[in-house]
């Protein structure tokens, strides 16, 4: 339970791949976490194809939600709010999942659309690095279903608090894609042409609203960067404290694309920093990545391991539900 006048928040991301939450409370202007889960649920299966979810992606998904809901009571969290992306704003039957999570958690999901997704993500990713890297920023938040590409500032801003939200009111620009790791996975399976081509179709589309040549600095969030991060620091195990705020180079994206590429899923899920929900998708994923950072000209990436989840938790604080 929280101590006396502490408030905390439960955020819940729920993405093509997988469902995240996120209990958080303030302290001293920042959020600290108190729980932070993920489940792997693939929600979005099939549904490139299909246009809705399949019963038991529904299934598994309902069934971490009712995890959540469990450490939510325990946690005497009142405040909850959760989101949906990509695969929910595809889903004809959107409002099978809006049922089963009201009768969970007593709450409307909310299903947010790609330029709200953009503002979260860039929000989480840029909160807690913007003092040791230099602005402007562009976040590229990689998604099992979609990618948003975000320009923006986090500086202080005349006016306006430093804990009022100010990275809402700085983005500048902001683009989402219909590329993502599941989505180029069952469309084109290991075809690293076939993905490539689609990226750069999307990114074609995307140039005409972000001018990323402007970026100081390029953030990258969500499982792909962070395991594609570890591969490049060649981790022993998954570790989040080395992996937020670590700059990888593209060329070492590269490399670590061309190795997933070449290994069978069986010597992926060997890797010890690979989630096994991951293993089936981050090959394509990583190429995804890499078509992105070559197409901008970006020298390097920094992975965060901070993200959407943390932008609605930060919003939540400020009283600003998307």
């Amino acid at each position: 339970m929280p101590a006396a006048g502490v408030t905390r928040v439960a955020a819940i991301d729920c993405g093509t791949n997988s469902i995240r939450l996120l209990i958080a409370e303030r302290v001293a202007g920042r959020l600290r976490d108190v729980d932070r889960q993920m489940r792997i649920v693939r929600l979005g299966e099939g549904i490139d194809a299909t246009g809705h979810f399949a019963p038991a992606a529904l299934a598994r998904t309902l069934a971490a939600v009712a995890e959540y809901a469990e450490l939510i009571t325990a946690a005497g969290v009142a405040n909850v709010s959760m989101i949906a992306t990509s695969a929910a704003r595809d889903a004809g039957n959107r409002q099978e999942l809006s049922d089963g999570v009201r009768a969970l958690l007593g709450i409307e999901p909310i299903i947010i659309d790609g330029q709200t997704e953009a503002r979260l993500s860039f929000l989480g990713a840029t909160g807690s690095l913007r003092e040791r890297f230099p602005s402007p920023f562009l976040v590229i938040d990689l998604g099992g279903g979609s990618t948003e590409i975000v320009l923006g500032r986090h500086d202080h801003v005349a006016g306006i608090s430093p804990d009022a939200g100010v990275a809402a009111a700085l983005v500048r620009a902001s683009h989402s894609m219909d590329v993502g790791c599941v989505r180029m996975t069952e469309r084109h399976g290991t075809g690293e042409a076939a993905i490539r081509a689609d990226v750069a179709a999307a990114l074609d589309r995307a140039a005409a609203d972000v001018p990323w040549q402007e970026a100081a600095s390029v953030i990258g969030v969500a499982g792909t960067v962070t395991t594609v991060a570890a591969a490049y620091l060649g981790l022993t195990h998954y570790d989040p404290l080395l992996l937020h705020g670590a700059v990888i180079p593209r060329s070492g994206v590269s490399e670590v694309a061309q190795m997933f590429a070449g290994m069978t899923d069986v010597q992926r899920a060997a890797l010890p920093y690979m989630h096994p929900g991951r293993v089936g998708v981050i090959s394509a994923g990583a190429i995804v990545l890499d078509e992105v950072l070559a197409r901008i000209g970006a020298e390097d990436l920094i992975a965060s391991e901070h993200d959407i989840l943390d932008g609605l938790a930060e919003s939540m604080m400020d009283g600003r539900v998307p």
